[in-house]
């Protein structure tokens, strides 16, 4: 019997913010289930995505890679199912393999899932309602709502599976994605309650670059499909701009509310069939978002919100009940650390480390402190937000807004979208005296050897991992 090696139950959401979670002190509502986890094991408090938008972001947590060598650099690009992934690796070492939900990185040829014993996921972003799944099989539809329907899959396999070898199980719900369709059960939760806005509702973007101002994710941004009722009469500006932030963000709670329920079932079956010391419990989002942070929703930016993934793992055998761990880690890191945790060596060719040892309090010396990030989507319709790199340490944010679309955007089929280049910018934050990220001090005198420093390194990590700064003398070393 193969029990030794841990179970790993792996939960990733689409653009749950951690600061929708009770567990990381939200002001707006309660996540008892996912809160489990986090009283169980582990909360990590800066943890990172390497590009702030689903696909790519699912790409590096298969693959261990950056996007310039996964080459799922948009939502445009396919997941070349014959590269290196560690559901692959866990497969052949004897673990039993599955994935179920959201896959969003092509379907048909070689951008099906591989590496799974099974797989059963939505088609590109998937539906809230009886929605439709891709199988090796073909296409099934199921009724219901998806977040439950994924839930009821995941527990089929789990009972179905081979008790006798250790589990890989990738459970990836949609929620709580645009267009934010909740439950009927939670259809009316929050509906008498007034949603706190967050510090930075009425940031005018006047203490950033060009590219903030520019960006089209603004409570007026929301469509009618967003919105789903029409706007109340005789609401001033303000009042309607506060109107449209109730709508978006209680559907948005609301998603989050089932997705708690989710974690709480499949947490009840391990508890009950006494796998729970047995498995490593994961529970994340492919990226952060903004709930009217800097009077936005949505991501793609390098800004806190958007850059920071919720993060929490429980595995009682190793794993302190309560912790906290600051360390940074990338989901580019994720894989090797299922890795380490299987026993397997982890190929060179990965660009992320094994966390397990921060996980255990004890983090190597030569851990990270800075990260590099790269968002290649410019100017992408309707959002128009630029293309940019950048590097975080402990004390600073350095971006760069190169804002060229190079060859990653096919201006054809995106009517009405203005795909130019424009001037780079850039943008430095001081994270202790600015931890909002409020004001650009880049053109500041005083930070002009931080700028001369970070830049340095920024380069220097995107030389580490292989990628090529943009041709503009302004953007590069």
């Amino acid at each position: 019997m193969e029990s030794k090696r841990p179970n790993i139950l792996f939960i990733m959401t689409d653009d749950h913010a951690a600061h929708a979670m009770s567990c990381y002190g939200s002001r707006i509502n309660r996540t008892p289930n996912l809160d489990r986890i986090a009283e169980a094991g582990l909360r990590g408090d800066k943890v990172f995505c390497t590009n702030s938008i689903c696909a790519p972001s699912r790409a590096c947590i298969l693959s261990g890679t950056y996007n310039h060598v996964n080459g799922v650099r948009t939502l445009n690009d396919r997941f070349d199912g014959s590269q290196d992934t560690v559901a692959k690796r866990l497969r052949a070492s004897g673990y039993q393999t599955g994935l179920i939900g959201k896959w969003h990185l092509g379907h048909g040829d070689e951008a099906d899932p591989t590496g799974f014993d099974h797989w059963c996921v939505l088609p590109g972003q998937g539906d809230y309602d009886d929605p439709r799944f891709y199988t090796p099989e073909g296409t099934i539809q199921v009724e219901g709502y998806c977040t439950d329907i994924i839930t009821d899959m995941s527990l089929d396999w789990l009972r179905g599976r081979d008790p006798e070898k250790p589990f890989m199980l990738m459970c990836h719900h949609k929620a709580p994605h645009r267009p934010w369709r909740p439950s009927p059960t939670y259809a009316d939760l929050f509906e008498e309650e007034d949603i706190p806005t967050p510090p930075t509702f009425d940031d005018d973007h006047s203490g950033h670059a060009e590219a903030a101002r520019q960006a089209k994710m603004t409570m007026w941004d929301l469509t009618e499909k967003d919105l789903k009722r029409p706007i109340p009469e005789g609401l001033s500006r303000e009042e309607e701009r506060h109107w449209r932030y109730q709508r978006y963000i209680k559907d948005y709670l609301r998603c989050v509310q089932s997705v708690d329920d989710s974690v709480g079932r499949l947490l009840d079956y391990l508890e009950e069939e006494n796998l729970f010391e047995e498995t490593v419990v994961v529970y994340t989002s492919d990226q952060g978002f903004f709930l009217g942070d800097h009077a936005w929703y949505d991501k793609r930016f390098m800004y806190e919100e958007s850059l920071r993934m919720p993060f929490l793992v429980s595995y009682p055998k190793e794993i302190p009940a309560g912790s906290v761990c600051d360390d940074m880690i990338l989901n580019v890191d994720f894989p090797s650390t299922f890795m380490d945790w299987a026993g397997l060596e982890i190929p060179e060719a990965w660009h992320g480390r094994s966390a397990r040892e921060c996980f255990q309090g004890r983090a190597p010396r030569d851990w990270r402190r800075r990260m590099y990030y790269r968002y290649w989507m410019h100017k992408d319709d309707p959002h128009n937000v630029w293309a940019h790199y950048g590097l975080r340490t402990e004390d600073y944010k350095l971006i760069c807004y190169y804002a060229d679309p190079l060859d990653c955007n096919d201006p054809g089929p995106r009517v009405g979208a203005d795909l130019g280049a424009e001037p780079p910018e850039w943008e430095l934050f001081d994270l202790k005296k600015d931890p909002r990220e409020m004001l650009n001090v880049y053109t500041d005198p005083d930070y002009e050897g931080v700028v001369e420093n970070l830049k340095e390194k920024l380069f220097a990590e995107m030389e580490a991992v292989g990628d090529t700064p943009h041709s503009h003398p302004d953007c590069r070393p």
